[in-house]
């Protein structure tokens, strides 16, 4: 059974895991716990800089409570755990793009290469970055859709062959920029969603 992210604990951003690049998602996570909010990644299987992250970064919390609260009971200090979380579905096609779907809501952001879901979560209020730093919202992300069937119906007649173009270093520094100030722009506007001290991990 796939977990079900707890309703009463705000999420800031949810990664569509399956298809980030490892580069993006060191960028993501060190993010995330720079400014200490609950990031989700979902994708079929756990991903192992994923889960070694959420550990370093439970350790650390912990670690500053404690020298904040020398006498806390083991017990509950077993209860503080980095916000970040790896969400596992179940291996498909869809699987994880429409768990982000059934749970992202208005306001927050989406880390996704996909356009079709990227469409979807931008006409449901969610503010979409894909692995290049380009922003997409409601008012945007259909004639980034148009482009991209366009694309896919020339390819299937056999009259273009697409190709990715690969990542360069001024793309990954895009995709910084981007999230830091989506970000930025939603803490301020939302500090709730800043839940523990904010951590700078290697």
């Amino acid at each position: 059974m796939v977990p079900s992210v707890s309703l009463d604990v705000p999420v800031a951003l949810w990664v569509d895991a399956d298809s980030c690049p490892r580069q993006l998602r060191v960028i993501l996570l060190r993010a995330a716990m720079r400014a200490g909010v609950r990031a989700v990644f979902v994708a079929d299987r756990k991903l192992p800089d994923v889960m070694e992250a959420i550990a370093s970064h439970t350790h650390v919390l912990r670690e500053l409570i404690m020298e904040d609260k020398p006498g806390i009971d083991k017990s509950d200090l077993r209860q503080i755990k980095s916000p970040v979380m790896m969400i596992v579905v179940t291996s498909g096609t869809d699987s994880a793009d429409e768990y982000i779907v059934s749970h992202a809501e208005v306001g927050m952001i989406a880390v996704t290469r996909d356009v079709p879901l990227a469409a979807r979560l931008a006409r449901r209020g969610v503010t979409v970055l894909d692995d290049r730093g380009g922003v997409y919202d409601a008012s945007t992300v259909g004639e980034r859709l148009s482009s991209r069937n366009m694309m896919t119906d020339l390819r299937e007649a056999g009259i273009f062959a697409e190709r990715t173009r690969r990542m360069t270093t001024a793309d990954i520094q895009s995709f910084a920029a981007a999230l830091d100030t989506r970000l930025s722009a939603l803490l301020r506007e939302h500090p709730s969603l800043c839940l523990v001290p904010p951590v700078r991990l290697n």
